[in-house]
């Protein structure tokens, strides 16, 4: 079971959530297994992972329509074991919006409000405050297919917000909208999530999502917490293979550990070559085998020089790729190395065939596990 502390100050508004040991069983199957997340108020965390991997389990468990088979779940240090989920303080924004075609676009975000008996002074006003929050107090007397997708989803979001729940849901919120708009919506939803200081949980199987908008990433595979991390911490020392693979591009070298300390490793590549690493995972002893994980950028491409000691190969295509330029390079094992450079740096494609040496841009950048 892995399991992770907050750390910082809680947002004024923001509830603390616990969810302490969560497992959910459909019958022989177990869809989640002793998920342990530890999340402060006011924190937005990403529940990251393969379609399966149990994210959407979790959520529908914090939101009170499944009860886990095992373990609590926890809202500003009460428990919320066995309430509806009128009765959990949360709101949550659907991949579908699901807007109400026949109301007004204030009336649709007054709804939770209608609903728990408010005023209707009051409901007028609070539902304004919350379309100019999103952006939209202008929009309030149209109907919702006069809106487009991105305008949709914010009058989604201000709904879920006009009850002032302790904690928000959003399910895969961004993925029927085209990249540049899902982009806007990214940055638009975080800086309303910064100024209500609610504690978000997103739910998304799009790496860049999480990495871009989250303060810690919860990476899920077959129901088990794989890490739970900032994003650079995600993407730079992940704890697992699976993390290593599945958050970026990786390219994976067979090799054998030569020695490591706490702070650094050294493996000799099967197709040749010695390479400096971080610290081994796991419990690696000198001899063992293991795979070598860089990622694309982390590679640069020298001219060849025939020593033994790097990592030779040769050119098989080369992409200009905008910014980047990705050149894939067939290594001495038979391993097809992608490397990836900033167009600034590398202005030409290398011909096919071109011999050359691979070198890592600075020590230490290579996570190393025990062979697969």
């Amino acid at each position: 079971m892995v399991s992770a502390s907050p750390n910082g100050p809680a947002s004024p508004r923001g509830q603390t959530l616990l969810l302490d040991g969560i497992t959910q069983r459909y019958g022989s199957s177990l869809a989640v297994n002793e998920v342990t997340l530890d999340i402060r108020g006011g924190e937005l965390v990403a529940l990251l992972g393969p379609s399966g991997c149990g994210k959407t389990t979790l959520l529908r468990i914090i939101a009170g329509f499944l009860a886990q088979t095992k373990g609590h779940v926890m809202v500003g240090g009460k428990s919320v074991d066995g309430l509806p989920p009128n009765r959990r303080s949360v709101g949550i924004v659907f991949q579908n919006y699901a807007l109400f075609p026949h109301m007004t676009v204030a009336e649709n975000v007054a709804y939770g409000l209608d609903a728990r008996g408010v005023d209707r002074a009051t409901q007028r006003s609070e539902a304004q405050r919350m379309l100019d929050l999103v952006k939209l107090g202008h929009l309030g007397d149209r109907t919702p297919r006069q809106l487009s997708g991105g305008q949709q989803q914010r009058v989604a979001l201000a709904r879920a917000l006009a009850v002032n729940p302790s904690i928000l849901l959003l399910d895969e919120p961004f993925a029927a909208l085209d990249k540049n708009l899902r982009l806007d919506m990214q940055i638009e939803v975080k800086r309303i999530q910064r100024l209500s200081g609610i504690t978000t949980i997103l739910v998304t199987h799009d790496q860049e999502e999480a990495l871009s908008m989250a303060d810690r990433v919860a990476v899920l595979s077959q129901g088990r917490l794989e890490q739970f991390s900032p994003p650079t911490e995600i993407y730079d020392a992940p704890d697992s293979l699976f993390v290593n693979t599945f958050v970026g591009s990786a390219n994976l070298l067979g090799g054998v550990l030569v020695d490591s300390d706490r702070s650094a490793g050294r493996v000799r590549l099967d197709a040749g070559g010695l390479i400096e690493t971080r610290a081994p995972k796991g419990d690696l002893r000198p001899g063992s085998r293991v795979t070598v994980c860089l990622r694309p950028e982390h590679l640069s491409v020298d001219p060849a020089t025939g020593d033994a000691e790097t990592l030779n190969g040769v050119v098989e295509m080369g992409l200009p790729l905008g910014a980047t330029v990705v050149h894939e390079i067939r290594i001495g094992d038979g391993t097809a190395v992608k490397v990836s450079e900033p167009r600034i740096q590398r202005t030409d494609l290398l011909a096919p065939g071109t011999p050359v040496r691979l070198a890592p841009v600075a020590p230490r950048l290579a996570s190393v596990f025990a062979a697969a």
